[in-house]
């Protein structure tokens, strides 16, 4: 099996070691990363400069890697259509330092770059971890990556399949197991707290309020992953909402031949 591994937070960030090390039993792993963090990125793609990939040496291992001055989508979109000899079979993204919960899925670059593999008709996974510590220990985590990849693997996953999962920063022994989740939509982690700059003009920064949030639902992504589950989200491509579509086609239903007999009276 071939697995192109790729993140938002770097070709040198901690956590795309540790998923690639995670990877290695299974496959042949390949890494494309952007060059520098480009978290919280969503879908973008660089339209108006060029792409470069440079190969690197990732970490002295043997891994082939390439570092691209571009965003998590172009990196994915590089590596199916320039870089690799084959297509991959499999795109997994990560490990992100921070969560992706919830509304993070519209802003997550991680996430976004699965999603790419998934318009690829490649199944694709996007992998986080549940701490903001700059610090953080990924390889702690390794063992669960490994478990849960061991058994999706063993399982077919369809073309444009893409898994969201969440790992808590526990041991192996602390996880209470996995939980396949909705997004808690109606969260609202992040919001805007207002300071004066040294000028003493009012500007805006995003506050991240996770640590600070209770949560209702027990069967959210974000109450599970906090209760000390590993969480699993399946997303899907297709955004149309096939009702409201029915609704709408409904509503306009002889409008093109009303306006024709109208013209046509005049």
């Amino acid at each position: 099996m071939n697995i192109l591994v790729t993140n938002d937070d770097g070709i040198f960030s901690a956590g795309v070691l540790s998923l690639a090390k995670s990877l290695q039993p299974f496959g042949n792993v390949y890494v494309v990363c952007p060059d520098q963090e480009r978290s919280a990125i969503s879908h973008a793609i660089t339209l108006k400069s060029p792409i470069k990939a440079n190969k690197v040496n990732f970490f002295d291992t043997s891994i082939e890697a390439w570092a691209v001055n571009g965003t998590p989508a172009d990196c994915v979109k590089m590596a199916i259509e320039v870089i690799l000899r084959e297509k991959p079979d499999v795109v997994v993204s990560g490990i992100n330092r921070g969560p992706n919960l919830g509304r993070d899925v519209f802003y997550s670059g991680t996430i976004s770059a699965a999603i790419e593999g998934a318009m690829y008709q490649i199944p694709s996974i996007a992998v986080s971890l549940a701490t903001l510590k700059p610090n953080a220990s990924f390889s702690i985590v390794e063992p669960l990556a490994y478990e849960v990849f061991e058994t999706l693997f063993s399982h077919k996953l369809s073309a444009e399949a893409v898994l969201n999962i969440n790992l808590p920063y526990l041991s192996k022994e602390m996880v209470k197991g996995v939980a396949a989740v909705p997004l808690a939509m109606d969260v609202l982690r992040y919001q805007y707290v207002g300071m004066n700059d040294p000028q003493g003009y009012l500007c805006y920064w995003l506050s991240d309020n996770l640590g600070e949030l209770y949560f209702e639902d027990e069967e959210s992504d974000y109450f599970k992953l906090r209760d000390g589950f590993i969480t699993v989200t399946p997303l899907q491509l297709n955004m149309t909402n096939i009702a409201m579509k029915t609704k709408i086609s409904k509503w306009f239903q002889g409008v093109k031949q009303s306006a024709l007999s109208a013209s046509t009276h005049d």
